[in-house]
């Protein structure tokens, strides 16, 4: 039923607006690339017998700002499985499809409502979609991104539509084919109108790829200021650690 225009929906909309912006469904972007990511190595550790199955779990609301939240996904991979996921499982009767636990938190943490059925075909098609988006992320450029994304945009996304979903939600422009589509398919279409708007908005990538060695993770550029490196103020440290005890050495060697 189309909920009435009262001041509780205005209010509602504007929370939804929030949860929704083009910013944060970047963020969102970001952190389910980095779990599609880690829950696909686990899957093919797990295949070659090694230990771990059991890592997927929830994103860690603990850290802040925007180098946080697009590496939360990355990080939910070792956290514990969330009690809701664990009781969707149970109810099920047996275990969710690899991954799924932690596709559903990231989607938690990013505003989405309601029953969310991610099965084991969902997470393997939203992996794949996950490897073209990591293209975009490390685009070494604007240009480059543009190409890729306008390359996904073709392929992969339909023509521009408003929905509100029914009157469930404010108006907001989608690109996948309807309200009903796989998640795969919105994953891509969201993920890739959101980078593209930063992209114009901003005339730099939208985002990078985490330039420790030690690290894959992908995340979200800020707005101004130096261009980014790093995906969190840990890794940064951990680098330059890194660096100032291989600059000692060479000292010491060379003394």
């Amino acid at each position: 039923m189309k909920r009435s225009r009262g001041e509780g929906a205005e209010a509602a909309d504007d929370e939804w607006s929030t949860r929704h912006s083009v910013l944060r469904s970047a963020q969102r972007a970001a952190a389910l690339v980095n779990v599609l990511s880690a829950a696909g190595a686990a899957g093919a550790a797990d295949a070659d017998g090694a230990d771990g199955a059991d890592d997927v779990g929830t994103t860690d609301g603990a850290r802040s700002a925007e180098s946080a939240q697009s590496v939360k996904g990355a990080e939910s991979v070792k956290g514990a499985v969330s009690a809701e996921s664990a009781v969707s499982a149970e109810s099920a009767g047996g275990p969710r499809a690899p991954g799924a636990d932690a596709v559903t938190a990231v989607l938690r943490e990013y505003g989405e409502r309601g029953p969310l059925d991610v099965t084991a075909q969902d997470v393997a098609d939203m992996r794949a979609v996950a490897a073209r988006l990591r293209e975009v992320f490390a685009a070494p450029d604007a240009d480059t991104a543009a190409a890729r994304l306008n390359r996904l945009l073709a392929e992969g996304c339909g023509p521009v539509r408003l929905t509100a979903h029914g009157g469930g939600t404010p108006w907001h422009i989608h690109l996948d084919g309807d309200d009903s589509a796989p998640w795969a398919e919105w994953f891509l279409a969201s993920s890739c109108m959101a980078l593209a708007v930063l992209l114009w908005d901003r005339q730099r990538p939208p985002g990078g790829l985490c330039a420790s060695p030690r690290c894959d993770t992908v995340y979200v550029t800020g707005g101004s200021g130096a261009a980014r490196r790093y995906c969190s103020p840990r890794c940064a440290t951990r680098e330059r650690v890194a660096s100032h005890r291989r600059a000692k050495g060479s000292r010491a060697t060379a003394g």
